[in-house]
């Protein structure tokens, strides 16, 4: 059987968030739905008990997030910045729109996983972020996007 499984990138700090949700889940949440589920069925009748019900959604939603986390640690692969010379997963990146000078923003790369534009973490996989990696300084790239292309110019590299 061979792996099919996609490559999961993650920072070490996304690493360990991951590693905490799991210990959460096997050691706090799980026990809690099991208790959960015995005071339901001791109420009795299971066929109308919502109760009963509710912790057994509660315990699929569990499992499969377990399972789900479990996939992805054995995919990982951690991102470690080996240089800020070009954009790849890792860094941080800093651009201006050619189009609009007053317009700046700037984005950690990270894997998909990890992606958060509230916190500009962008996805290795998203339009920009694949047209910035393994591109310098002073270059100016061209972003393909949904609502059409545009051009960003990377301004510096950290």
């Amino acid at each position: 059987m061979t792996n099919n499984s996609k490559t999961v990138y993650l920072t070490q700090e996304g690493l360990d968030e991951l590693k905490k949700e799991l210990d959460n889940l096997i050691n706090v949440r799980r026990p809690e739905n099991i208790q959960s589920i015995k005071e339901a069925r001791a109420l009795g009748d299971l066929s109308e008990n919502a109760d009963y019900d509710a912790a057994r959604d509660e315990q699929a939603q569990i499992e499969g997030r377990i399972k789900t986390i479990e996939k992805m640690l054995e995919n990982v692969s951690i991102i470690t910045k080996t240089d800020t010379d070009k954009v790849c997963l890792g860094t941080t990146v800093a651009i201006k729109y050619v189009d609009d000078d007053d317009e700046e923003d700037e984005y950690k790369i990270v894997g998909s996983q990890e992606a958060d534009p509230f916190e500009s973490k962008i996805s290795n996989e998203s339009p920009i972020a694949q047209a910035l990696l393994n591109h310098k300084v002073g270059d100016i790239v061209t972003v393909e996007s949904p609502n059409g292309s545009y051009q960003v110019e990377i301004t510096s590299i950290s």
